[in-house]
C-alpha cells in the first residue's frame, strides 16, 4: 500500500493541475462527475496516508488545524439540512471537497512526499504546459504554473540551469497577461521573499516576526478602516495617479482592463449585508448556500430557476469562508495561518522555513483580496506550505540540509546524499 500511495499521490496532483485550468480553456476536459471522483480519491489518499507518512510528533502542533477541520465538517452536516434544490446540493458537494483539503496535512508534513510531488510535476506537468498553452486563456497560465511560483521561494539555492527555467516561466506569466493581477501578485511575492536570503544577515528573527504579524493583522486593520469609511484600500484610483491598463484574454477574446479599478468593495458590501439580513454572522450559511447578490444573483434566480438572488461563491477567499462557516470559521482559519507561520518563523533552524512562514502569512493577507476557494493547484500548494510549517522535520533541518532537500527535487544525486545522511544519523542514534 505504501508503494501504491507513493505512485498515486503525484499523479493525482498532476490531474488537479489540469482541473485547475478547466474553467479557462477551449478544450472540454472531463466533467463535474469525473472531477468529483478524482477529488474524492485525492481526499481518500490523504486520509489513507496517515498510517504511512504522517509523523505523530507533529500532532501536538496541529490542534488548531484539526479544530478548523472539525468545524468545517459540522458546517457541512448542517448544509445537508439546508440544501433545497439540485444546485444547492451540487454546491454543497463541491464545497465539501474544498473544506476537507486540510486533510492533506497527512502528506504535506512529509519531506519525501513533498519532494516527490514537485519532482513528478517538473518531469511531467511542466512539459505538458506547452501542449495546454495553445488551448488555455491567458489568465489560466499563472494558475497552471503555480508550482513555479512556489519553487521561486528557494530560488537562491537552485542550480543555474533551473534558475533560468524558473525565470523563463515566470516571465511567460508576466508577459501573457498583466491584467490577471492575482497571478502576477502570486509570482512577484515569492520573488520578493526569496530575496531575503541574500540579505539574511540584516533581516533578523525580530524583523521577520514583525513582518509576519504585519501580514496577519494588516488586512483586519484595513477591513476596519474600510468599514468606518476612513480609508478603502481597494479604491486605488484615489491614491494612484495614472491610467494603467492591460489586455487580457477572456473567453478567447482580447479585452482591455483597467488595473486600478475597484472590483471588491461592492462584494464585501453584499456579503456583509446578506449575513446581517439573514442572521448567520456567527455560524455561517453552510456550504450549501451563498450570499444574497443583486449584482450576480439574477443568474441563479432566472437562468437556473432557483428563485433565489444568491451568488454561491466569490473571488475573495475570506468572503466564502465567512459565508459558509461564519465568524467562527474565519477565526479558526486565521488560527491555522497564525500557528503555522509562528512555528516556521520562530521555531525553525533554517532560513528557508522562516521565509515559508512569511509566505503563509501573505496567503492569509491575500485571502482578503482574492484566492478562489477551489480544489485546485493554488490551494494544494497553499496546504503544502502550511503543512511544511507545521512539520517538525522541515523545521529541524539546517540550512545545508534544506539545500540538499531542495536540490534533490531537481537531481537524484542529492536525494541519494540526503538518504545517506539520514542513514548515518540513524546508525549514530542507535549506537547511542
Amino acid at each position: 500500500m505504501r508503494k501504491l500511495l507513493l505512485k498515486t499521490i503525484p499523479i493525482l496532483i498532476l490531474l488537479i493541475t489540469v482541473s485547475s485550468v478547466n474553467s479557462w480553456t477551449d478544450l472540454p476536459i472531463g466533467n463535474t462527475t469525473i472531477w468529483w471522483f478524482i477529488y474524492a480519491i485525492t481526499l481518500f489518499v490523504f486520509v489513507k496516508s496517515k498510517n504511512y507518512f504522517f509523523n505523530q510528533e507533529n500532532r501536538k502542533f496541529l490542534y488548531v488545524l484539526f479544530g478548523y477541520l472539525i468545524w468545517n465538517i459540522i458546517c457541512i452536516v448542517r448544509g445537508g439540512f439546508v440544501a433545497e434544490n439540485y444546485w444547492e446540493w451540487k454546491n454543497l458537494i463541491s464545497t465539501t471537497m474544498v473544506l476537507l483539503m486540510p486533510l492533506s496535512i497527512y502528506i504535506t508534513t512529509n519531506k519525501g512526499i513533498v519532494q516527490r510531488i514537485l519532482q513528478f510535476w517538473l518531469i511531467y506537468g511542466l512539459p505538458a504546459f506547452f501542449i495546454f498553452y495553445f488551448f488555455i486563456w491567458t489568465e489560466a497560465i499563472g494558475r497552471y504554473l503555480i508550482p513555479i511560483s512556489f519553487l521561486f521561494l528557494f530560488f537562491p539555492i537552485v542550480n543555474k540551469k533551473w534558475k533560468l527555467v524558473l525565470v523563463i516561466f515566470t516571465s511567460i506569466v508576466f508577459i501573457s497577461d498583466l491584467g490577471a493581477r492575482s497571478n502576477v501578485i502570486k509570482f512577484v511575492v515569492p520573488i520578493f521573499f526569496a530575496s531575503i536570503y541574500y540579505i539574511r544577515l540584516l533581516v533578523g528573527p525580530k524583523i521577520m516576526e514583525i513582518g509576519r504579524l504585519l501580514l496577519l493583522f494588516l488586512p483586519i486593520i484595513l477591513f476596519g478602516l474600510g468599514l468606518s469609511g476612513i480609508f478603502n484600500v481597494f479604491k486605488m484610483d484615489e491614491y494612484i495617479k495614472g491610467d494603467y491598463k492591460a489586455v487580457s484574454e477572456v473567453e478567447g477574446e482580447e479585452r482591455e482592463a483597467k488595473l486600478t479599478v475597484d472590483t471588491r468593495t461592492f462584494l464585501y458590501i453584499e456579503v456583509l449585508e446578506s449575513a446581517l439580513k439573514h442572521d448567520y454572522v456567527l455560524l455561517g450559511r453552510t456550504p450549501a448556500r451563498g450570499n444574497d447578490s443583486a449584482s450576480f444573483g439574477g443568474f441563479l434566480a432566472d437562468e437556473l430557476k432557483t428563485g433565489k438572488m444568491e451568488r454561491f461563491s466569490n473571488e475573495v477567499s475570506i468572503m466564502n469562508v465567512f459565508t459558509w462557516t461564519g465568524l467562527i470559521g474565519v477565526l479558526l482559519y486565521f488560527s491555522v495561518f497564525f500557528k503555522a507561520s509562528y512555528l516556521a518563523v520562530n521555531k525553525s533552524r533554517n532560513i528557508f522555513m522562516k521565509i515559508m512562514g512569511l509566505y503563509v502569512a501573505f496567503r492569509w493577507a491575500y485571502a482578503w483580496v482574492e484566492d478562489y476557494n477551489r480544489f485546485d493547484l493554488s490551494n494544494i500548494f497553499l496546504w503544502i506550505s502550511i503543512g511544511m510549517c507545521f512539520s517538525k522535520s522541515f523545521r529541524a533541518m539546517s540550512d545545508k540540509e534544506f539545500i540538499i532537500w531542495v536540490r534533490g527535487i531537481f537531481d537524484n544525486r542529492y536525494r541519494k546524499l540526503e538518504f545517506y545522511i539520514y542513514k548515518k544519523r540513524m546508525e549514530w542514534v542507535l549506537k547511542k
